[in-house]
């Protein structure tokens, strides 16, 4: 079975993963590489897959989004060069929660991240 990747690009998100070509591609070959059979993966199989090859990958998994002085349970599943991702393959009542982390991550007094990366 092979995923079909769907993309959609808000607020110029594409063209700045594509400023960052080497990671834009590394995140796709990490998500559509031969290495995971998802027919043989239930969901959390899937997000162990994929959280084993980022950090091999160097990403940085689970960090704080408040950094040391916030919400300690309020974390992003990787970053890696100012680069967001966020894994939901759970429930979609997770969306709104996801997304305000990529937008406190940019937006805020934090400056995090340039782009949020939303895997579904």
């Amino acid at each position: 079975m092979n995923l079909r990747p769907q993309s959609f690009s808000y607020r110029f998100a594409e063209e700045v993963l594509n400023s960052k070509l080497a990671l834009k591609q590394e995140i796709e070959k990490t998500l559509f590489g031969s290495h995971i059979n998802i027919s043989s993966l239930s969901r959390p199989g899937f997000n162990k897959a994929l959280k084993n090859k980022f950090v091999e990958k160097g990403w940085q998994s689970q960090p704080n989004v408040f950094g040391r002085y916030g919400d300690p349970s309020a974390k992003m599943d990787f970053l890696k060069d100012r680069i967001g991702i966020e894994v939901e393959f759970g429930h979609a009542s997770f969306l709104g929660i996801d997304l305000l982390k990529f937008q406190v991550s940019s937006y805020s007094g934090l400056d995090e991240i340039d782009v949020g990366v939303y895997i579904v």
